[in-house]
């Protein structure tokens, strides 16, 4: 990360604080670059491509917001799909506004600018709450507050209340920085649950890389009750990849001891008035028709 561009305290960190004398200004693409550290991802993706033709035929109607870097250039805080889009559209310079921040500001404002996003990865937002707890954590001990536990209630609290979630919610979210890349990318393409997800990120870095093993082995993604007896392995110091199979493997057996039929799937083969248990009657009696003519068959 730059090092800090001012030292002077803002009252809170409202985006609007942020702002000391914005400048209006067109910047050639050469001078800029992303803000360290973003969590947000850049894709050339579908909506991608609808900006880069939106660039295309009107060009980039909302400036990029940027701060100086004092070693060279600009560093941006809001706009860097923006940037990737006039780059595809091929643009040499695009419209910024160029405000004096310190590092907490900066990242306030860059998570505030982007965590309201419609699509948004459970990777993105955790480390964007992460991010912005630490900067009002920053700005509160610079205040001289002197209890860190209170500085890092504070924090979630405001985290969560700019955000519209609980404070337990973005600590939740926050836990999940602690899982190693290949877990948290299973998190993002949806192949894990939030909730396990939660529950794995107290397993050692080696534990979950034994977990990836554990996962690919059952061909299947944890329950929450499989994830919180995973954790509770570790805690004992008994998580191996051995017992994490024999946890898995269990999603695999009850597989085999249950049959769930959609109503949808049913319902179509009996009149509107028959009950559950008069559905289930007529499918038990159909099946020992069907087990007694299979019998009959191979007797023959």
């Amino acid at each position: 990360m730059a090092k800090e561009k001012t030292t002077r305290d803002q009252p809170n960190g409202s985006t609007e604080d942020a702002a000391d004398k914005p400048i209006r200004t067109e910047l050639k693409l050469s001078e800029l670059h992303a803000f360290e550290g973003h969590p947000f991802k850049v894709l050339d993706d579908e909506l991608m491509d609808q900006t880069v033709e939106s660039i295309k035929q009107i060009g980039v109607v909302e400036p990029l917001i940027v701060r100086p870097d004092e070693d060279g250039g600009y560093e941006i805080i809001s706009g860097h799909r923006r940037l990737r889009a006039a780059e595809l559209a091929g643009l040499d310079t695009v419209p910024v506004e160029i405000r004096n921040m310190d590092d907490d500001q900066a990242i306030i404002f860059m998570v505030d600018s982007n965590i309201q996003r419609e699509e948004i990865l459970p990777s993105e937002k955790a480390y964007a709450y992460k991010m912005k707890m630490e900067a009002i954590k920053h700005q509160g001990e610079r205040r001289d507050l002197t209890s860190t536990q209170v500085v890092q209630k504070l924090s979630i609290d405001q985290v969560g209340e700019d955000s519209g979630v609980s404070r337990e919610t973005v600590r939740r979210y926050i836990r999940l920085t602690n899982l190693i890349p290949e877990v948290l990318d299973k998190v993002d393409a949806k192949q894990i649950s939030f909730n396990p997800a939660v529950e794995l990120s107290y397993l050692k870095p080696e534990e979950q890389k034994e977990f990836i093993e554990a996962m690919d082995y059952a061909q299947t993604a944890p329950s929450l009750s499989q994830a919180q007896r995973m954790k509770k392995l570790s805690q004992a110091g008994e998580c191996t990849l051995e017992a994490m199979c024999d946890v898995m493997d269990e999603v695999k057996k009850d597989e085999w001891d249950h049959v769930t039929l959609s109503n949808n799937v049913i319902r179509k083969y009996f009149p509107k008035s028959y009950t559950p248990k008069q559905i289930e009657d007529v499918i038990v009696r159909l099946l020992d028709q069907w087990q007694r003519k299979k019998q009959r068959d191979q007797e023959r």
